[in-house]
């Protein structure tokens, strides 16, 4: 009888983060000043990325593939802020300030890997807008929105559901110490459903992302095959 697999497979975007010990009780109140260079260069990263996925949209229509520069540059800018939003109001799992870097920092309590894909639908570039709507209305919920009237003076702003789960964090970091473990992997579950919409939506996967939370620091592994029964003697 054949060995029964789990049919968990490592996902194409792996998304992880590691709960510092010792967290600061206030240091989450100036978060948003420290921050505030790596708010500035990712917003001219953002604007180079949306840029790249352009022509990543034509070079995947045309050729099937997805150049791997571009690639690489695309996953930094999203490591980059995956890291700072750890850092910051994303999670507020570490003090550790963010390294300015592209680059993996596998010592950083942050990471982000996406799996290269060595070819993609030529077909599929063009409707993954359209086939991320479900997640887009999830999303929307799980990140919030800002509306903004003509007049440029109303604002109406949702917060979303992750802000309001690290500011329950944050309160209790100022009065407790304690990051609750239940609401850090929840959070970090939200987050990896946000960062898995957002590589198939930029081209980065054509793994449709789960309708799953997969909660905790650490991406689930596939289990391991049973081993085969010992014959009978």
């Amino acid at each position: 009888m054949e060995n029964t697999v789990s049919e968990l497979t490592i996902p194409p975007v792996r998304l992880e983060g590691r709960l510092d010990e010792g967290l600061s009780r206030g240091l989450w109140l100036v978060k948003w000043l420290l921050a505030i260079p790596h708010y500035v260069v990712l917003a001219f990263l953002f604007v180079a990325f949306f840029g790249v996925t352009l022509v990543a949209f034509f070079a995947i229509l045309f050729t099937g593939r997805y150049p791997r520069g571009l690639f690489d540059f695309n996953v930094g800018v999203l490591r980059w802020a995956w890291r700072v939003g750890y850092y910051s109001y994303g999670a507020l799992g570490t003090d550790r300030y963010p390294p300015f870097s592209l680059a993996a920092h596998e010592s950083y309590p942050a990471t982000l890997e996406i799996d290269y894909p060595e070819r993609l639908s030529n077909g599929l570039v063009v409707v993954k807008w359209l086939l991320i709507f479900p997640h887009a209305l999830i999303l929307g919920v799980l990140l919030g929105s800002t509306t903004s009237y003509a007049n440029g003076t109303v604002v109406v702003r949702n917060p979303g559901f992750i802000s309001v789960l690290v500011l329950i964090a944050a309160v209790g970091l100022l009065f407790t110490g304690r990051y609750l473990a239940g609401l850090f992997d929840l959070v970090l579950g939200l987050n990896r459903w946000v960062f898995r919409v957002v590589a198939y939506l930029f081209l980065m996967t054509d793994a449709y992302p789960p309708f799953r939370l997969d909660q905790g620091g650490v991406e689930p592994r596939p289990a391991a095959p049973a081993a085969p029964a010992a014959p009978a003697a």
